[in-house]
């Protein structure tokens, strides 16, 4: 799926000029913990200690913030666990990182395709609240691997590439810890897979490269038939391109999956390995998914206690057929400027056509805990791929889910940083979105190219963090939030300390996903079903909010749970739904 590309050293964009953060200064005010590298003279950008710089941006559109110059790896995977602490991972195969493991530790992989032994990280975890990075320890290759929170909160990682294609590795929201791994934990190799949490608490995990099959881990029964034939998959897989990489999959609310895959989607029962619906194609026809590589997100789920919840599915950017063939050569299509949306509630859906501002490939879409999408990152031209993207995008995109169509879409503040192939965006529970990532070379290359290789991690602030909105902002009170029912009434008590619109106060858990190649997988917005809201004393208030009642609306795990109030979040709080 990659090529060679030869490097330049400059090159055009429509509507700015890049700072390529070759020149850093060192305005700090706090440092890391990690380790010095001892090995990487060959590298242009040594480790740099934690800097903070304060916010520039335009009011009303959202503000930058840069955390960390230097991580000492490629955000290419993040996930979000329930410490606060972003797991993120590279590939083993980039060769030396930027990022020394500690104690003398060393990989020794004679199976390795760059270092075989090799003294560098390929993994961190990093500390939301504090600011600090510490590496990690991945013996197999994670390049392009799968994953998800399994119901305890422990990271399952699968797949990869080479040694580490057939290989479960874990991960622990624990101090210390490191990661886990099981050689031959899958079935089958899986590279470019796509994984979702189940009703029961496992995960299914579909597809990859040269694979039209699905297989479930943790497996129920060792001696069983693990593997099962996915045709749809053979279906959608254009010769020379694929474009049915990284599938985008939801857990419907009939229990039922949604799987999307180059321009077509169906309802599939996994139970019975059998398409209970094929929808529509996407107007257009054209494909979607990697390496076309749109994004998609399944809309807040409402209206939990109803005999007939509603499901919608927003499928944004990608690239037109040929563009992967096409870039190869030197030629790069405008990127998609649409976004598609179905209801696949109904009887007799149909997809309902948006326009973006602007064309994006490679880009994430991050559900908010109002509801509302930011679509980030991404390129106006080309497509995935090593060094086939274009014309960066440095605009994200603001997508309002209760919005009228036609009024949806608004666009915020630009970062000065290109986030290409193999960048990352993740919600956190203090609101932001943390950023990463941005390596579409083949090793780490910091010169003479037009998107050096990327080890910086930002953070975006909606606007609804904006000070102007401290006195809306919603601040939960209550203790008593922690493991929860299926079903449960909970008295939630918060404090607001501006006049409360009784009306516009609701509660929402968000599901924390896995993020990598513009998807991110398990993500899941629920909106609670309330009463009214009552006074308690002051400030202070109280809401009985209902916990979704069905695991198959909201599987058992780990949850982000918020207060909005007139669209405002609260910080959000850690629940564990059990």
């Amino acid at each position: 799926m990659h090529t060679l590309f030869k490097p330049m050293s400059q090159y055009n964009t429509r509507k700015h000029i890049l700072s390529l953060h070759l020149n850093y200064n060192f305005d700090t005010t706090m440092t890391t913990t990690t380790t010095t590298p001892t090995c990487l003279l060959f590298f242009l950008l040594p480790l740099l200690i934690t800097t903070i710089i304060s916010p520039v941006a335009t009011a009303g559109k959202g503000q930058w913030q840069l955390l960390q110059k230097n991580i000492g790896i490629v955000a290419m995977h993040m996930q979000l666990l329930h410490n606060d602490r972003l797991i993120i991972y590279d590939r083993t195969d980039f060769g030396l990182s930027n990022l020394s493991l500690p104690d003398g530790k060393c990989r020794n992989d004679p199976t390795e395709t760059a270092v075989k032994i090799d003294c560098t990280a390929h993994s961190v975890e990093y500390n939301v609240l504090s600011n600090t990075f510490r590496p990690l320890f991945v013996q197999t290759d994670v390049w392009c691997s799968s994953g998800g929170v399994n119901s305890s909160g422990t990271l399952v990682q699968t797949g990869g590439f080479n040694d580490g294609d057939h290989t479960v590795r874990t991960f622990e929201p624990c101090n210390n810890c490191d990661w886990r791994e099981i050689a031959g934990g899958l079935t089958a190799r899986r590279w470019y897979a796509t994984n979702q949490k189940l009703p029961d608490g496992r995960q299914i995990i579909i597809g990859g490269r040269k694979q039209f099959n699905y297989e479930f881990y943790p497996k129920n029964d060792i001696s069983a038939v693990n593997l099962y034939s996915l045709p749809f998959l053979v279906q959608t897989n254009d010769p020379g391109a694929e474009n049915n990489l990284y599938p985008f999959v939801f857990l419907n609310v009939d229990g039922h999956l949604f799987i999307f895959a180059n321009n077509r989607a169906i309802l599939f029962d996994y139970n019975k390995n059998l398409v209970v619906k094929t929808f529509p194609q996407v107007p257009g026809g054209e494909p979607r998914s990697y390496p076309s590589t749109g994004s998609s997100v399944l809309l807040p789920l409402k209206n939990l206690q109803s005999r007939t919840i509603e499901a919608e599915v927003l499928v944004c950017g990608g690239a037109p057929k040929g563009s992967y063939q096409r870039a190869e050569a030197k030629e790069f299509f405008g990127a998609l400027n649409t976004c598609a949306r179905i209801k696949i509630t109904d009887p007799n859906p149909n997809w309902v056509v948006e326009t973006m501002p602007e064309g994006r490939v490679m880009s994430d879409m991050v559900m908010l805990p109002n509801g509302d999408v930011l679509i980030i990152n991404g390129a106006g031209s080309g497509t995935a791929g090593w060094e086939l993207g274009r014309e960066p995008v440095l605009n994200p995109v603001l997508y309002k889910t209760k919005n009228p169509s036609g009024s949806r879409f608004e666009s915020q503040n630009p970062s000065n940083t290109p986030r290409m192939y193999h960048s990352t965006a993740v919600l956190v529970r203090d609101g932001r979105v943390i950023v990463g990532g941005s390596n579409p070379h083949i090793g780490y290359s910091f010169a003479n190219v037009l998107f050096p290789t990327e080890l910086s991690l930002e953070a975006f602030s909606p606007s609804y963090l904006e000070p102007g909105f401290a006195n809306v902002r919603p601040r939960i009170l209550s203790s008593i939030l922690g493991s929860l029912k299926y079903g449960q009434k909970l008295k939630l008590k918060f404090q607001v300390k501006a006049m409360l619109d009784q009306n516009l106060v609701y509660a929402t858990m968000l599901a924390p996903s896995f993020n990598t190649h513009s998807f991110s997988m398990n993500q899941r917005l629920l909106v609670l079903e309330s009463n009214k809201v009552v006074k308690v004393e002051g400030t202070s208030f109280e809401i009985e909010v209902t916990v979704p009642g069905s695991p198959v609306h909201a599987p058992p795990g780990f949850y982000m749970f918020f207060v909005v109030h007139r669209e405002i979040p609260s910080e959000g709080v850690w629940v564990h739904l059990v």
